[in-house]
């Protein structure tokens, strides 16, 4: 219990850490905003080196923008408090969800931003029970419930910030569970009501599921993993995934393995 408490109160710590340096740096990036708008009304322009002022302020979004970052590392270091098999398996589906993107042509910038918001798809956990998140066998009824409401504290711990990152990130904790056919929770959204960044995840981290051993289940070989999410297990259905992210998984699954095996940790089978 003693030993619960203190990592509990460790991550707690790192969060508030991390929130406090980036609120002082939006503090800091409105002042020289503002300052900025008071030069440019009072007529001193002309001597003032604009050039300079806006490299400052592109170098203090640019601060900003890595403090977010470092926000979400240490959220996702407070939720592996709280599910130990979760260490490697974030880590994976960062990597899958970057090989989905660069097949979908997204750009070099947006590739990497998926890539590091990934992560937080799970952070709502925080505030679920341990003894819930590592009961074993399947959750049904009110336990169920309870684990499914880590989408929506997920999307609240990380809404109301000015960074894609984070934006994402929300994103991506709110929708990673929505199904293509409506099935999915917490909203039951369809097809592409659902962001694409949830669609991504919701593949990766079904494979990464699916492969990882379980306290109810042992994990499954690639080849039977590919052929559930290809071909349905009567849980598993291809109609629970977005379509051009099917013909793309079909095509790049080896890369996904080559992925599982770099990163396996003692979750896998």
């Amino acid at each position: 219990m003693a030993k619960k408490t203190a990592e509990s109160n460790n991550g707690s710590a790192i969060t508030q850490a991390a929130e406090a340096r980036v609120r002082q740096l939006e503090r800091e990036q409105k002042q020289l905003r503002k300052q900025l708008r008071e030069a440019l009304r009072a007529g001193q322009a002309a001597r003032i080196d604009t050039g300079f002022a806006l490299e400052l302020e592109r170098r203090r979004s640019q601060e900003l923008e890595e403090a977010y970052y470092d926000t979400v590392l240490r959220l996702t270091q407070a939720s592996v408090y709280k599910d130990r098999e979760t260490g490697a398996h974030i880590q994976r589906v960062s990597h899958y969800t970057k090989i989905l993107a660069r097949k979908l042509g997204w750009s070099r910038e947006d590739q990497e931003l998926i890539f590091r918001a990934a992560p937080m798809h799970d952070v709502g956990k925080i505030a679920i029970p341990d003894d819930l998140i590592r009961k074993r066998g399947s959750l049904d009824g009110e336990d169920r419930e309870i684990m499914q409401s880590h989408t929506l504290i997920g999307a609240s711990l990380l809404e109301g910030s000015n960074s894609r990152l984070l934006d994402m990130a929300r994103e991506i904790a709110l929708t990673h569970h929505e199904h293509w056919d409506g099935t999915g929770y917490p909203h039951h959204l369809v097809g592409e009501q659902i962001p694409i960044s949830g669609r991504i995840v919701m593949l990766s981290d079904h494979y990464d599921a699916l492969r990882s051993r379980r306290s109810y289940k042992r994990g499954f070989d690639h080849a039977s993993t590919c052929r559930v999410i290809l071909e349905g297990d009567g849980r598993t259905l291809p109609s629970h995934f977005d379509p051009h992210l099917l013909e793309i998984f079909a095509v790049a699954h080896v890369e996904f393995e080559a992925v599982f095996e770099q990163y396996k940790d003692q979750s896998s089978n």
